[in-house]
């Protein structure tokens, strides 16, 4: 039997966190991730549904809701990515799959993806390093927002859970090329 050891994104044993002036820049792998698309004519009871198994109430453009430990991003119209805590719900996709049947198109996304957490002490230290990788509008995007934009010519999503705070979810094929943009832009605001 072969001797596998699981790697993260970037390639390593164990995840990896910058620190650089008052940013910091984690790689994160704690949630499992969904996607989930009503079928015609069923925006409705997946909603329904999905509140029954998460408490959340599916957002709209541009939104993000919490409930708990759930999260559910709007990608567009009638499609979500729904994340709950890896360690809760390793199975999450077939889990949303049974809870909403014949009405939705649900497909696991958890490998799929990377997520960096970026932590600043205030807005006002996390807005310049945004600025100078995408054209999140940080009028519009403050807190309980997922924007999907580019960074690096690598499309993503930016998700604001508070001041300060901001997670980056993009390709994992591109972790490091993302990683590099990140680490990068904070080098050049620091």
């Amino acid at each position: 039997m072969a001797d596998l050891t699981p790697i993260t994104a970037l390639g390593g044993t164990v995840l990896r966190h910058e620190s650089i002036g008052a940013l910091r820049i984690q790689e994160a792998d704690d949630w499992a991730l969904a996607s989930v698309t009503a079928r015609a004519g069923q925006a409705q009871a997946v909603s329904a549904e999905i509140r029954n198994l998460t408490g959340l109430d599916l957002p709209g453009p541009g939104g993000m809701a919490t409930a708990g430990d759930w999260r559910a991003l709007w990608l567009s119209p009638e499609s979500w990515m729904l994340a709950a805590p890896l360690a809760q719900a390793p199975d999450l996709a077939a889990t949303v799959k049974r809870t909403t049947g014949a009405a939705a198109a649900v497909t696991e996304q958890t490998d799929g993806w990377v997520r960096f957490d970026i932590l600043a002490p205030d807005d006002a230290r996390l807005w310049p390093l945004l600025e100078r990788l995408c054209n999140v509008d940080p009028a519009r995007a403050g807190p309980g927002t997922a924007t999907r934009t580019v960074m690096e010519h690598l499309a993503v999503i930016v998700l604001r859970d508070g001041p300060g705070r901001a997670a980056v979810l993009g390709a994992r094929s591109s972790a490091a090329s993302l990683h590099h943009a990140l680490v990068a832009a904070a080098r050049s605001v620091a």
